[in-house]
Formats: structure tokens, sequence, C-alpha cells
């Protein structure tokens, strides 16, 4: 039934395109030969192109896969798809109408080719979208056997369940225990054993089973591989790894070997290039606007008390990289030489200007030249002393993700309130919202709230 149904659904995109591709050589016409006002060529020789083209291209289209069934495919993902597949389709048209008799009008084919990318886009985008509604209310649903009543199968339900516009249903369950009459997963019944898989199969119509055993259950993979072979449905398997993904964790592929990735990090590739271009050029402009402060802060801290102006402190970087924070100084010389320890309200251990340094945190601006060289970015999470770093590890989970970036002048913690004598955990977990949602926008919306204020904090000692 549901290959008749999909059949059904190919050939009206079949129809849709061709329809599409006519429309498209039309106005690839009516722009080349009346809107220019060029002499038009024989009719022969336009009927042979058009016939090329409704040939050409949705043969281009198979081959990008463009009617084989994929819903979880993004709009975005399909138009980017179709696109490849107009360039490919286009320059076989070229080709073969150059090397043939029939020498088309080149203008006319790339005017062709833009509009028929364009319209047929956006007849497809529509189609979808219109599916998609459908299947919201309940209609044209491919029917899901999970083969996994644990909390794997659970994550499972729940997600299809907030993705019905994809059109999945789960109809049915088997656990590997028999489970009580009338038990359920989500609201998904459960209707028996993994013995019984033949036996579902047989009896039910089943578009496709997805396999979500937890660990321990793993042996059975084998054995139901083995009968699903019997069988012509669709196959998934979800790994159970979710207890082991961290971070932009994902299936990636190393020389056609599938790999599973658990553990990642954001800034890869030209994000990397570009996050580094942006943090030199915002450093050098910055350290020209802020040098007369910058001099004045270091007047300040020279006059009022002995020692050097510059503190340089052993901090924890990107990939556990150690160097050497610069700061104003704002404590006394040999203030640490009973151990390191965290500044606190009312420290007696700060300059006479050590404190106000320290409120409005001028004292982080010689951080400027960190950002130069490479040690640091404007933002990202605020870098701890290594000292102080094996002792969160050990307490606050997936604290090392933090430095999976850049540490920062300021980051989505500080401005949200998170500095000083305030939780650890939380501020842990508003980095890795950070890290997880990074983009320049969003490095260019902290900075713009930092520089309305968010360097200002009671809780900074």
């Amino acid at each position: 039934m549901f290959n008749r149904l999909q059949r059904f659904w190919t050939s009206i995109k079949v129809a849709i395109d061709v329809a599409m591709l006519t429309l498209a050589f039309g106005l690839a016409y009516l722009t080349r030969f009346d809107a220019l006002n060029a002499p038009p060529p024989p009719l022969r020789e336009t009927l042979v192109t058009l016939l090329l083209v409704l040939v050409l291209f949705p043969v281009a289209y198979r081959q990008s896969r463009l009617y084989a069934t994929n819903r979880v495919r993004t709009h975005l993902e399909e138009v980017f798809e179709l696109f490849k597949a107009t360039i490919t389709g286009s320059l076989v048209l070229v080709a073969l109408t150059y090397f043939g008799r029939e020498r088309y009008s080149r203008l006319t084919l790339l005017f062709f080719a833009g509009y028929s990318f364009l319209l047929v886009a956006a007849t497809r985008v529509a189609f979808r979208m219109w599916l998609e509604s459908m299947r919201r209310r309940g209609l044209n649903l491919k029917s899901i056997l999970l083969v996994g009543a644990g909390e794997l199968g659970e994550r499972v339900v729940e997600t299809i369940d907030h993705h019905r516009e994809l059109g999945f249903r789960v109809t049915g369950v088997l656990s590997r225990d028999l489970l009580l009459p009338g038990t359920t997963v989500r609201g998904a019944p459960v209707i028996g054993t993994t013995d019984a898989l033949e036996q579902v199969l047989q009896e039910r119509t089943v578009d496709q089973v997805i396999l979500a055993l937890p660990s321990e259950d793993m042996s059975l993979m084998k054995s139901l591989m083995e009968r699903l072979a019997l069988h012509t449905v669709d196959v998934k398997i979800v790994p159970d790894l979710f207890q082991y993904v961290t971070l932009y964790g994902g299936l990636e592929e190393f020389g056609g070997l599938p790999i599973v990735s658990l553990q990642g990090g954001p800034l890869e590739g030209w994000n990397l290039v570009a996050k580094r271009a942006f943090d030199v050029l915002f450093s050098a402009l910055a350290l020209l606007v802020v040098s007369p402060v910058m001099l004045a802060v270091a007047v300040a801290v020279k006059v009022t008390s002995r020692g050097p102006v510059l503190y340089r402190q052993e901090r924890m970087g990107m990939d556990g990289a150690v160097f050497h924070i610069l700061k104003f100084r704002t404590m006394r010389v040999g203030s640490e030489q009973a151990g390191p320890r965290m500044a606190t309200a009312g420290d007696d251990r700060r300059t006479p200007v050590g404190a106000f340094l320290r409120e409005t945190s001028l004292d982080e601006l010689p951080q400027l030249f960190n950002v130069l060289r490479g040690d640091m970015s404007p933002v990202g999470p605020r870098p701890e002393r290594p000292v102080f770093i094996e002792e969160f590890k050990r307490q606050i989970p997936k604290y090392h993700l933090r430095h999976k970036v850049k540490a920062g002048i300021t980051g989505w913690a500080q401005i949200n309130g998170l500095r000083g004598q305030t939780s650890i955990q939380k501020r842990i977990e508003y980095d890795l919202y950070y890290i997880e949602n990074w983009s320049l926008l969003l490095d260019l919306k902290i900075l713009v709230r930092t520089a309305l204020g968010g360097f200002l904090s009671r809780n900074a000692y």
C-alpha cells in the first residue's frame, strides 16, 4: 500500500517539475527573443531543445535523489541538491546543443537555468510544506515498529512525536521481556517481545523498523538483523550512545568509514578562520580606542602601590593549553605567599585602586594583548587557574568541555551576572550554551551587552 502511494506522490512531483521546466523555458524564450528584441530561432530548434530539457532535467533530479523518499532532509538541503542538479543538467544541455546540429542560444539557456531553479525550488518547498501540514493532521504517515522499550526507546518515541511534520508514527513496540498487557512507551503500545518480530511483520503494515536497544542488549542485534534481512522493510538503528555524547556529537566519515563523534567543537575550518580574523581586528581597534584609559590606569597603579604595573598569572585556555594572562595589578606584591586563593568581598590584599579596577573590570584591558597573541578571544568562557581546575573537574560534570574554545575577556556567563563568588555549576551551563550556539552574531551581541554595562558587577571582587 505504501509503495503504491509513494509511486503516486513521485509521479505528482515529476508532473509538477515538467510543468515548471516548460514554464521556465517559455519565460527564457520570451526574455531572450521578445524582451531583448532578438530574432527568434526556427520553431524546430526550439521544440527539440525543449524536448531535451524535459528529458535531461528530470534525469538529473533523479540522479540527485530528488524523487527518493527522504523525510528527514531539510528544505535547505533539498534546495541545495536541486541547485547542483540544475548546474549538471544545464552543462549537459549546453554540451548537447553545442556539439549537435541545434546550436541553441546560450543566453536563452542561461535564462532557463535561472528560471527553472527558482520555479522548481519554489514549487518543491510549497509541496513539502503542504505534505508536512497533512502529516501533522495524521495523513500520509509511515508506520514504525520500535524494537526496544527502555529509556532509549522512550527517547525515540518522544523525538518522533515532536516532529510530526516528518510523517512517522510508532504503531507498536517490541520489548525484550514480556510486559503487562496495555503497557505503553510514551503512548506507543507494547505489542509483544522480540521473539514475535516475524509474526508482527507478517500481520501488520510496517514501513520501517527502528532498533533502539540498550548497550546491555546488543547481543540481540546480530540475531535481529539476520531475521530482518528476510524482509523488505526499512531498518534503522539508534545506537545507545546518548549517555556519552557531550558536545557537537554526530556521524562523521573518514575515507568512507562511518565514525560516531561523541565530542567535538564548533570552531573548525572556516569558522576558526572567521573567529580569528574577528579577534585580531577587534582587539587591534579596541587597543587604539582604550589606550588613553590604559595609560591612566597604569599611572594610577604605579603611584598608589609599589611593584609592577602588570600582573602575569597562569590560566588554562583552549585544549588545555596553559598561558600567562595579563592584568593590571590589583593586589599587593606577595599577596599569595601563603598559597593561591580566590578573591573575596572586602579582600584585604587589594591595592588602594584595586577594588575600583575590579568592579569596573578595567584591570582586564591588558588581555587585549593576549587576544592579539592568540591566547584568548574577546568572547569565550573566562579562563581559570590550573590549580583550581583540577578540583572543579572532579566536582562538576562536563567542566572540561569549556576548553573546547578559546578563553574570553567577556562571555555569556559574565553578561548574565555570573562573576566572582557565584555558582560555578551555573557558569558552566552558560559556557556550554555559548559553545553549542556559537556564531559571530552571538559574539557581537555579547560584546554590545558588555559595552553597555556587562563589565560592571557587584560580584567582582
